[in-house]
């Protein structure tokens, strides 16, 4: 019975990845209100 380690691996790195980068661009959006969007909308 061999299990594949490697799905687990890839799926707990997939989820650590999404949380640290919700926690950053949160962080990011706190400091300066997104003046990208304002841009993109006037384009």
């Amino acid at each position: 019975m061999k299990r594949k380690p490697d799905v687990l691996l890839i799926l707990v790195i997939l989820f650590s990845l999404g949380v640290v980068t919700t926690g950053y661009t949160q962080s990011l959006w706190e400091r300066q209100p997104a003046p990208v969007v304002q841009s993109k909308v006037a384009g």
